[in-house]
């Protein structure tokens, strides 16, 4: 049997990411290619490091996209500051804390870890205590907004915690950064990762990463080489470094790399601040509708995360079949729980592109729909009023 060419449905994704891409990043993707080291795409390069700069409000030189999704981010920031033997305090409050656990772990090093209730916010005295009795900590990692939960935490005073303890932080900016305020120099975070994906609303496949000097300083001063070869920021430098000729490291996903280009250049030109403002409110209208359909939110609202919204299931109500209701009739994408939450929440994303009004319409008409095809009673149209009267 002949296999043809995949032509998929268009579909509306308000899961935890990836988020919708804007039309105008798709048609960037489709761009001629050039060559990696073609002068040309430097120049877009070096545009794509100042655009970072702005996205993460950092003057750090070593700040680009890594050529992998925020995992690889993730992994960058580990194997290159976390030394066998090291010591790292992790902040758990969701599934990703736990996979900083696993960096950790498989760098040689020794976790020290600071459990949270799933739904909460890292306690900034619970960290500061775990500090106090681990003198000896060289990073403390924590996750800004834990996607598995929809909870934000207080990076700033986290952060501070780091530099008043002698310790470089790592940060999980994956679904913070263009959603909340993400202030990498004023807050002093030494490695942070993000990902194209998600409020970017960028394909996924890069991971925007930046290394303060105290960090590069730790990197270079290393007594072993970085286990990983393909994520050593050494190497990496040579690629990505300022001006001058490009040693060759890897081939760069070009046209991937146009697309996020053109999302920040459309971050750049809306404004941080009404990037933010703009999630904020329509996580407003989000709340008020699906609180008139009597669904709860899983975080209270003052640690709330506004792109990633983490909903209990009524009960009655089936889970995946009401998942699968949205997919199959609506082409409407949400996610379900993680780890402690499975089968007990969904995910509910307004990340980037998606965070609009005619996309909050949409869900709450087909969730009230699925619900009330499971015999649970709502009514779709007071819901609506409810998100809309909160934009009036």
């Amino acid at each position: 049997m002949a296999i043809s060419s995949f032509h998929p449905p268009r579909r509306t994704l308000m899961g935890p990411g990836p988020s919708d891409v804007h039309p105008r990043i798709l048609e960037a993707l489709g761009r001629p290619t050039l060559g990696h080291l073609d002068p040309l795409f430097i120049g877009m390069m070096d545009e794509t490091k100042t655009l970072l700069k702005y996205a993460f409000q950092t003057s750090n030189e070593l700040t680009l996209p890594i050529s992998a999704p925020g995992s690889a981010g993730m992994e960058a920031c580990f194997v290159n500051l976390v030394e066998p033997g090291d010591k790292v305090l992790v902040c758990v409050n969701g599934v990703f804390g736990n996979r900083m656990i696993e960096n950790v772990t498989r760098c040689g090093a020794t976790a020290v870890r600071v459990d949270f209730p799933w739904g909460a916010a890292v306690e900034p005295a619970a960290v500061e205590e775990a500090l106090k009795a681990n003198s000896d900590v060289k990073i403390l990692a924590f996750v800004h907004a834990e996607t598995s939960t929809g909870a934000l935490s207080d990076a700033q005073a986290l952060c501070a915690l780091a530099k008043k303890y002698n310790a470089l932080s790592i940060v999980d900016a994956v679904t913070s950064m263009g959603g909340v305020p993400l202030l990498v120099d004023k807050w002093q975070a030494d490695a942070v990762y993000s990902g194209s994906q998600k409020c970017l609303s960028c394909t996924p496949g890069l991971s925007p990463v930046t290394f303060s000097d105290a960090a590069v300083a730790v990197i270079k001063a290393r007594k072993h080489p970085v286990q990983s070869w393909f994520l050593d920021m050494n190497l990496i430098l040579g690629y990505w470094g300022e001006g001058g000729k490009r040693a060759y490291h890897h081939t760069a996903p070009v046209n991937a790399l146009y697309g996020l280009h053109e999302s920040l250049v459309m971050l750049q030109d809306e404004g941080l601040d009404n990037a933010w403002q703009r999630h904020a409110a329509m996580h407003g209208a989000l709340a008020a509708g699906l609180e008139a359909l009597g669904i709860s939110f899983v975080v209270k609202a003052e640690q709330r995360l506004p792109q990633l919204n983490s909903v209990y299931i009524p009960e009655g109500v089936d889970d995946a079949a009401t998942r699968q209701y949205l997919l199959a009739n609506y082409d409407l994408e949400i996610g379900a729980g993680l780890g402690d939450l499975a089968g007990k929440v969904w995910r509910i994303g307004l990340m980037g592109y998606s965070a609009r009004m005619e996309n909050i319409s949409l869900l709450l008409k087909a969730l009230a729909e699925a619900m009330n095809a499971q015999g649970y009673t709502c009514d779709a149209a007071s819901a609506l009023a409810a998100a809309e009267a909160t934009l009036a």
